[in-house]
């Protein structure tokens, strides 16, 4: 049963939300560690990866009540080191090891770098059994959900910056890469190296969606690749797209609809200041002819409603932005026309992209500012089978509770 305390908080959040054909019906601090990163929920419970701004690297929260969540368990990070993804399936929970930059880290200690693998027989303790261990920065964004196969933003011997390796779990407790493939030129003498502008800043593989015999490549600077994954040990080429420039950079998902042949690439804002970042979109993408993807829209710009303090997001402290959408993944909510995405300081944004050339905004959720800060910074989110959004802030805002009610 909820107190009337908790329900009295969740009410007051609310009330001093931003929120559209939405509500607020949960909330929870993280234990105080309110860094959120990447969300994901297997049956009732929730498992919340954390930036690394705090000790923490995973918290465990029953949602079975989720106007009540309770928080289980949570696991710190090694010094110097952040674990700010997570990912299930077959018996297994990864995640990320990676030198964080935000904040910055040392190198004493050095970071531990690479893919941590957990047995989750008790599914609230997980219990280490394998390391994949990488080079450089360490292991970024992953995708998990058909065994043995992880589809992880990692470094690839002889490549300077992150590529795209395929991680066979089989054997838990020895992984192993089975194949890779890095954005063509950013190994030394590649043949046929990708142009470059002198806009770009951030090359290399920052995340990967794999459908079927199809892995979808964010790739920063470069846009997004359309690979195929058939064998697994020689990903190749079918297509890529990029925007930028003249728009902004830095594709953060690429993620596929399959079912109407089309993609969004979803490009991280970066920046403070919007003026430094560039206009940064959520692009949808034809993808019919694999050989040759096209833009055809991209998402409408957020506008803060009548009676803000501020005539744009851009003029507000913190980003601005598209940072993800919901990803579709198997066991949660899935669609191909109601899209789910945060935006920094303006909070989740949903889209009916029921016409792909011509997207409509049909709700919003922007919470308050977490203690401390001038600004939200809604970081990642899943949305479950029961419609219900789980989704984190970056700077201390902890968990959200969201329910989209469509006017």
């Amino acid at each position: 049963m909820i107190t009337r305390d908790r329900r009295s908080d969740v009410r007051g959040m609310q009330a001093e939300s931003q929120a559209w054909n939405t509500r607020l019906i949960g909330h929870h601090d993280l234990g105080g560690h309110g860094d959120g990163m990447q969300v994901l929920k297997v049956g009732s419970l929730l498992y919340v990866s954390h930036l690394g701004r705090s000790p923490m690297a995973l918290s465990i929260l029953d949602v079975g009540d989720p106007e009540a969540p309770r928080l289980l368990r949570q696991l710190p990070h090694e010094p110097n080191t952040h674990r700010h993804k997570v990912q299930i399936a077959g018996g297994l929970l990864i995640q990320n090891c990676e030198k964080p930059d935000d904040p910055p880290a040392g190198e004493d200690p050095p970071p531990v770098t690479g893919v941590a693998v957990f047995d989750l027989s008790d599914p609230t303790d997980p219990r280490r059994v394998g390391f994949h261990a990488v080079e450089g920065r360490g292991v970024h964004r992953m995708w998990y959900s058909e065994p043995p196969y992880a589809h992880v933003a990692a470094t690839i011997p002889g490549v300077p910056v992150r590529g795209y390796q395929i991680v066979d779990l089989s054997e838990p407790a020895a992984p192993r890469m089975a194949g890779g493939w890095w954005v063509p030129g950013t190994r030394p003498g590649d043949a046929a190296p990708w142009p470059v502008f002198e806009s770009y800043i951030d090359r290399g593989v920052h995340g990967v969606v794999p459908h079927g015999n199809r892995a979808y490549v964010s790739a920063q600077d470069d846009g997004i690749a359309i690979l195929d994954i058939g064998d697994v040990s020689a990903p190749r080429l079918l297509g890529r797209v990029n925007w930028h420039p003249p728009f902004g950079g830095f594709a953060h998902t690429a993620l596929p609809l399959p079912g109407r042949s089309l993609v969004l690439g979803v490009c991280e804002s970066l920046a403070d200041d919007a003026a430094i970042d560039g206009d940064k979109r959520i692009w949808v993408i034809d993808a019919r002819e694999e050989r040759q993807p096209v833009i055809v829209s991209s998402f409408p710009r957020p506008r803060p409603p009548k009676g803000s303090p501020w005539a744009d997001y851009a003029d507000r402290p913190g980003r601005f932005g598209p940072h993800n959408v919901h990803e579709n993944r198997p066991g949660g909510f899935r669609s191909e026309t109601l899209i789910f995405s945060t935006w920094f300081n303006a909070g989740l944004r949903v889209t009916d992209l029921g016409d792909p050339d011509r997207p409509v905004e049909v709700g919003y959720f922007v919470p308050p500012p977490p203690p401390g800060r001038d600004a939200p910074q809604s970081n990642d989110l899943y949305v479950d089978t029961d419609g219900l959004i789980y989704m984190t802030d970056r700077y201390g805002g902890g968990l959200h509770v969201i329910e989209y009610r469509p006017g």
